[in-house]
């Protein structure tokens, strides 16, 4: 489909059988005809330090031309200490970075969470959804998807299980879609 919609879809977790992750793969399965989740792994990222922004490596490099070559942009971050994991805030700097040449300004972006916790992340994503003002991001901000109690609604391969979570993802993804679509329209009418 020549107009089909692609979705980087990003992990704020390392560990290989993440919950969230286990989320980005029941969202690939649960994408709207027309679009597409393709999940980048974060794991390599180096830390963000000033004094090197202007001397990416090559996975950096790599990781910003995949979140501009995306239509839109898809989070799921766990919460740890009440808060946004460190890996996670990092991809958010090192993609943004130096000033002025900030890969996800503009990007439509939604956000979802999986933890063990009954809260299911919902404090970390109010963390990143505040950088998402300074970075211009199109936030869509409905449902939130904030999947609690994460061990009951996984099986022991990691996929998601509770079909409440996958109603909820679907519409997100349905929602996050619409966006992007409306926001390629004033790029369209230009040309």
């Amino acid at each position: 489909m020549a107009d089909q919609l692609t979705i980087l879809g990003i992990a704020g977790s390392l560990r290989k059988d993440s919950y969230n992750k286990g989320a980005l793969r029941a969202a690939q399965q649960l994408c709207p005809d027309g679009a597409r989740l393709e999940i980048y792994d974060i794991a390599g990222l180096p830390l963000f330090n000033q004094d090197e922004e202007r001397n990416p490596t090559a996975k950096v490099t790599e990781f910003k031309q995949k979140i501009r070559a995306a239509d839109a942009i898809l989070f799921c971050t766990p919460e740890y200490n009440y808060g946004v994991p460190g890996v996670m805030k990092n991809a958010l700097d090192v993609a943004s970075r130096p000033y002025g040449d900030n890969a996800w300004s503009g990007k439509p972006v939604a956000l979802m969470s999986a933890a063990m916790g009954v809260a299911g992340g919902i404090r970390a994503q109010y963390q990143v959804r505040q950088c998402f003002v300074f970075l211009n991001m199109e936030a869509v901000v409905q449902p939130e998807v904030a999947i609690a109690s994460a061990p009951q609604r996984f099986d022991e391969k990691g996929n998601l299980t509770d079909e409440t979570s996958k109603k909820m993802i679907r519409q997100l993804l349905e929602n996050l879609v619409a966006k992007a679509r409306l926001l390629r329209q004033p790029a369209r009418q230009a040309a």
